[in-house]
């Protein structure tokens, strides 16, 4: 078996964290780096990411998160968050990067960019808070496989009031919304969710070849 998959394996929702154990900061950059390095849709990120290690600010979140003690107890809570909305500034300042990172011409940028711009505001503002929230379960996602690959917990949760989120966290004056919550420690050792086995349906039902 793959070390991959013994990892992903050995993951699970953790519910208890040890308090006490606290990330490195090498582990930290690596997951801050993970998320940077997500795919997007077009590459546009309009996905930001939180990284909260302060108790007192997450005392005050837990109440907000139906009383899950994993954003308070975690090593640090992961935030993720999208843009209220997305404008031609954001795709421009995009293009603009990619013009100056890979030297592009903009005579080859121009019709992308323009494409790019030209459906982004086609979109309501509702679709394109979509659209970026799509993004951030990417992210999510790859988050966590990273966590099991290197052995660190995590636990994703969507339980929480994003409203009360945002004004604790002074999002609104950021132009970000809070949408998802990662976690992110060592297992307590008495989690008895830790030693369960793992339910899932055989792969020839899961997965379909055609």
């Amino acid at each position: 078996m793959s070390n991959t998959i013994k990892q992903l394996q050995w993951r699970y929702a953790t519910k208890k964290f040890d308090s006490t154990k606290i990330l490195s900061e090498d582990k930290l950059n690596i997951l801050k780096q993970a998320f940077n390095l997500t795919a997007t849709s077009y590459g546009l990120q309009t996905i930001k990411m939180l990284v909260i290690q302060d108790k007192a600010i997450r005392t005050k979140l837990v109440e907000h998160s139906y009383n899950q003690k994993q954003v308070l107890n975690a090593s640090h809570l992961l935030v993720i968050c999208i843009q209220d909305d997305i404008l031609d500034n954001d795709v421009n300042t995009y293009y603009n990067n990619i013009k100056t990172v890979r030297e592009t011409p903009e005579t080859i940028l121009k019709p992308y960019r323009e494409g790019l711009l030209a459906m982004v505001g086609k979109m309501s503002v509702e679709e394109r808070q979509q659209w970026s929230t799509k993004q951030a379960y990417i992210a999510l996602g790859n988050l966590m496989t990273v966590c099991a690959l290197e052995h660190i917990d995590a636990c994703p949760m969507e339980g929480f009031v994003p409203s009360k989120y945002d004004e604790i966290l002074q999002l609104k004056p950021k132009g970000l919304k809070t949408v998802l919550l990662l976690p992110v420690g060592y297992r307590a050792t008495d989690d008895m969710f830790s030693e369960l086995k793992k339910v899932r349906q055989p792969i020839s039902e899961a997965v379909i070849e055609l």
